[in-house]
């Protein structure tokens, strides 16, 4: 290879690391962020803990819709160790430093865990659908098997995802600039720096995510359909309160989810949208998975129910 083409491609590849711009550059809102964080952070570790250790603890919460909570409070406690304690030394440290192989670590967890959350959210829409339209086949189709299976299927399609779009970005080179405008390595922040063609990056990012909403999307308002029909056709007021009652938590978790993360992802090109972007992703990032636990505990009777026999047992 000639000197001049092999120090051009050295040149090209040359970022070993990127700078973090965090969510502000204001000196004085640095502690109170940290403060809030870090309060929202233990919110997360204390909450989904709790939750899954109710759900091990309880027999009578050994049942399908507890083992796919279970599994969602797996994920909210795992996604908030992808960005979180990187976030919180950026308010405490001068540069928010992180390596590349760390940046690509960084967005192949978030991609896995977002991509797995989603499915699994589906998955529950699904179980409550079969558990209030097919009440009598309930435990003949939602089998032991059939639940392990659905959630490995959500796990295969999240680790795929991740895969696939990890292994674009780690072929992009990176020249000049490596500050990235957001607090974690995200997808289309890393894309707006690389000084690669990113046409095929951006294209196939899309196509992943997009077939992930709407997928998700159609088999929650399907089956959510096909539960308002069964609940308009139930006689009894008891009826309608129970279903409410078992879909209302699903539907709120859902809502914040999937909103969120549609507000962050609406493609930005002014500083004005991708701040509007770095604001919206905070709330599926770090509120999303602090609210889950408490929306489930505080609607759900058998965790109340619980909680105080887990406390009966702990005091007695």
């Amino acid at each position: 290879m000639p000197p001049m083409k092999q120090m051009a491609t050295e040149n090209e590849s040359s970022v070993s690391e990127f700078i973090l711009m965090g969510l502000t550059d204001q000196p004085e809102l640095q502690l109170p962020l940290f403060s809030l964080f870090f309060v929202n952070f233990t919110a997360i570790l204390v909450g989904n803990l709790s939750l899954m250790s109710l759900i091990i603890l309880n027999s009578h919460l050994h049942t399908p819709m507890y083992f796919f909570l279970f599994n969602l409070s797996f994920i909210d406690f795992c996604y908030s160790f992808v960005f979180t304690p990187k976030m919180l030394m950026s308010f405490v440290s001068e540069k928010n430093i992180i390596p590349f192989t760390g940046c690509m670590t960084q967005l192949f967890f978030f991609c896995f865990f977002a991509h797995s959350e989603s499915y699994v959210l589906t998955v529950m829409a699904y179980d409550r659908y079969v558990a209030i339209c097919k009440p009598l086949l309930y435990k003949a189709i939602m089998l032991p098997r059939i639940c392990c299976l659905l959630m490995f299927g959500s796990y295969l399609i999240g680790f795929s995802s991740a895969i696939v779009l990890t292994g674009l970005m780690i072929r992009l080179n990176f020249c000049n600039n490596n500050i990235i405008d957001h607090y974690m390595c995200d997808i289309f922040p890393v894309l707006r720096i690389s000084c690669s063609n990113t046409y095929v990056n951006e294209l196939v990012s899309t196509a992943v995510v997009g077939t992930a909403i709407i997928l998700c999307s159609l088999i929650i308002l399907v089956s959510y359909a096909m539960i308002l029909f069964n609940i308009i056709n139930m006689s009894s007021g008891k009826g309608w309160s129970k279903a409410l009652g078992t879909c209302g938590s699903h539907i709120i978790t859902v809502s914040f989810f999937y909103g969120s993360g549609l507000l962050a992802y609406v493609k930005p090109s002014s500083v004005e949208t991708v701040g509007q972007g770095k604001f919206f992703s905070v709330f599926y990032t770090f509120l999303v998975p602090m609210l889950n636990p408490l929306i489930y505990s505080l609607r759900n009777k058998d965790v109340k129910l619980a909680v105080k026999k887990t406390w009966k047992q702990l005091t007695s």
